[in-house]
């Protein structure tokens, strides 16, 4: 009796990819760490410290300085979630969000030339929700067990 083991034949073309899969996901934390340095250190942190200007800009929002807070919580969590590989492509997913809000405001209430960065910062959130899709997707099934 002999014993057959099954081979998985991959094609150049699945070969290519997966390495090419691999590769992306290693560049796309050169932007997960930038961005995560950015939210936390240049957003998040001077909105909860209140900030001279980051109290100024919630008193044009006219939302209240709670909406200071709770933006600079999300800003934070969001950054800390960009650093943990299980949990990135859920906090991407998230700032999506949270950067949707800040082009809105600044094209509805502050100066709309600033809405420009939220908007690439979301494209760049967009790109790394979409590569850690699988993760993301593992995640979610494991909180419902």
């Amino acid at each position: 009796m002999t014993a057959q083991t099954a081979q998985t034949v991959q094609s150049p073309t699945t070969a290519a990819a997966a390495v090419d899969g691999g590769s992306v996901r290693k560049v796309l934390w050169v932007p997960q760490v930038l961005l995560a340095a950015f939210l936390l250190i240049a957003s998040g942190l001077p909105k909860l410290v209140g900030q001279a200007d980051a109290v100024e800009t919630f008193d044009l929002i006219g939302w209240g300085q709670w909406f200071r807070y709770v933006t600079g919580i999300v800003e934070v969590s969001g950054a800390i979630g960009l650093l943990v590989p299980r949990l990135a492509g859920l906090a991407a997913t998230g700032l999506i969000g949270l950067m949707a809000g800040a082009i809105t405001t600044h094209l509805l209430v502050l100066d709309p030339a600033w809405s420009l960065m939220p908007a690439a910062f979301a494209v760049v959130f967009a790109a790394i929700a979409w590569n850690r899709r699988h993760d993301t997707r593992e995640l979610l099934h494991s909180l419902k067990r």
